[in-house]
């Protein structure tokens, strides 16, 4: 019996682990991704960047990640007046940006 919880405790912490270095590889992608869609020619983030449009750096404690991911998809379709245009992005980077902005507080 004891054998067995020890198990299933070594597992969650295992899936735990993974979960959490998953996170954090997908905030990893998304940084690239900033970086190699040029964000950062209109955007702060992180200390890097170009002031044009709103400041980023701080993004991930005013926006959920649910509101960053659907911005990502369109920025139109939420804000018409928008001038970010919409970006020829895979959902895989879509996801990765929104978790690396979602990191940003």
């Amino acid at each position: 019996m004891i054998a067995r919880s020890v198990l299933l405790v070594s597992m969650v912490l295992v899936a735990s682990c993974a979960q959490a270095q998953d996170g954090r590889g997908l905030i990893g992608q998304g940084r690239m991704v900033f970086r190699d869609q040029g964000c950062y020619g209109c955007h702060l983030a992180e200390g890097m960047g170009t002031p044009i449009g709103p400041d980023l750096s701080r993004i991930g404690a005013k926006r959920n990640q649910t509101d960053l991911t659907r911005w990502l998809r369109d920025p139109s379709t939420h804000r018409p007046s928008a001038h970010m245009p919409k970006l020829q992005l895979t959902e895989t980077e879509v996801q990765a940006l929104a978790a690396y902005l979602g990191s940003l507080r």
